[in-house]
């Protein structure tokens, strides 16, 4: 027999979900729901949208990972439910996945061009063109029973990352094939999850959560792309040995500081800025161009500075798997991809907005992500 029509017969039935896949993706997604809406919490308000209006956001979503992470334990110690279950049922719970989000948009166009709604958050955006409000969404922030489906999505997708890594552990574990590789990548994840958690409120200032509405680009991103594909290292190194060398390691770890510290720091100046334009920056007052603009700080080096270090963790979550294979450094070249398209959106939006305000922008901060480069 061909050995591809061997694979197939492999892959093509681990892909159809299962029901104990599809109890999974219930049970998670309840859990989420209910404990996102009684867990205590935060409550912080989002951004000032162009009818006055702002929504509220309960951020308690680290409570909400930190209980589910002692429930799923208990519930494995007792032998209720087996900390493989991810890792043995992948594919299943990829296709699973999709098929859900695949549902959703289409709920979400259906009743957003039905929607007869005033208000910025519920107001149909219809172009018109089908793929093109399947895709990009027809209202910026829909809500189901109460909830905010657009910051739901994306804390289901960054607690399911942090889950798929777990799993993928405990199956390492039981194999027997535990690395320091495994355990550098296990440990910069989750760290870069646990630190989003802590740090939350930060996404309500960020442009998905602001400017974009919710189709199934940001569906499909929240909930299938960020936990199954971010995690593909974790995949890779189930399969393939690889030894690190003191230097290595340091190496590593030095990318991932880096990363971090201009990623936090970036995202926390333009989100005190938000909150509280005359704050100060590195201690000194913040230059603001027409009133608007922050141009000092790590806002001051290049225009999307963030990216930067968004693409430094990328890296070091990367750089465990070495280099004899590019298939874990998809995540980092995806990301590259992305942010740079991200950011000519951007720009585009921006020079549109503030007119003369962001060429006078654009000439004290000239670089776009990496200063002296790009």
């Amino acid at each position: 027999m061909n050995p591809l029509t061997m694979d197939l017969t492999v892959l093509l039935p681990s892909l159809i979900p299962s029901s104990q896949s599809v109890y999974v993706l219930v049970f998670y997604f309840v859990y989420l729901a209910v404990a996102g809406e009684i867990l205590p919490g935060k409550v912080i308000r989002g951004a000032l949208l162009s009818d006055g209006s702002q929504l509220r956001y309960r951020c308690n979503g680290l409570f909400a990972l930190t209980l589910l992470i002692a429930i799923l334990g208990i519930c494995a110690k007792l032998g209720i439910v087996s900390p493989l279950v991810v890792a043995d049922r992948g594919l299943e719970l990829l296709s699973a996945t999709f098929i859900f989000c695949v549902l959703v948009t289409l709920a979400l166009y259906v009743s957003g061009r039905s929607s007869s709604d005033k208000s910025s958050s519920l107001k149909p955006h219809v172009s018109g063109n089908l793929v093109h409000d399947w895709w990009f969404g027809i209202q910026l922030n829909p809500q189901f029973l109460s909830i905010d489906l657009k910051f739901f999505f994306v804390r289901a997708g960054m607690m399911g990352w942090l889950l798929i890594n777990l799993s993928i552990l405990a199956k390492s574990v039981q194999d027997g094939s535990l690395s320091q590789s495994m355990i550098l990548y296990q440990i910069f994840c989750a760290l870069y999850i646990l630190d989003y958690f802590v740090h939350e409120e930060y996404m309500t200032s960020t442009w998905d959560i602001i400017a974009e509405r919710l189709g199934f680009m940001l569906v499909f991103g929240d909930l299938l792309w960020i936990p199954f594909t971010f995690s593909i290292q974790g995949w890779w190194l189930l399969h393939n040995k690889v030894e690190l060398t003191v230097p290595a390691i340091v190496a590593n770890c030095f990318v991932f500081l880096i990363g971090y510290m201009v990623f936090r720091g970036a995202n926390k100046q333009k989100h005190i800025f938000k909150k509280n334009p005359k704050t100060p920056i590195w201690g000194k007052p913040p230059v603001v161009v027409g009133g608007k603009l922050l141009a000092s700080g790590y806002w001051g080096i290049a225009r999307h500075c963030n990216y930067l270090g968004d693409l430094m963790l990328a890296l070091s979550f990367s750089l465990p798997c070495g280099i004899s294979s590019p298939v874990p450094y998809f995540y980092p070249i995806y990301l590259l991809i992305l942010l740079i398209w991200r950011e000519r959106r951007d720009e585009v939006r921006c020079a549109e907005k503030y007119k003369e305000i962001w060429a006078e922008y654009l000439r004290l901060v000239p670089w776009r992500i990496l200063p002296y480069v790009y």
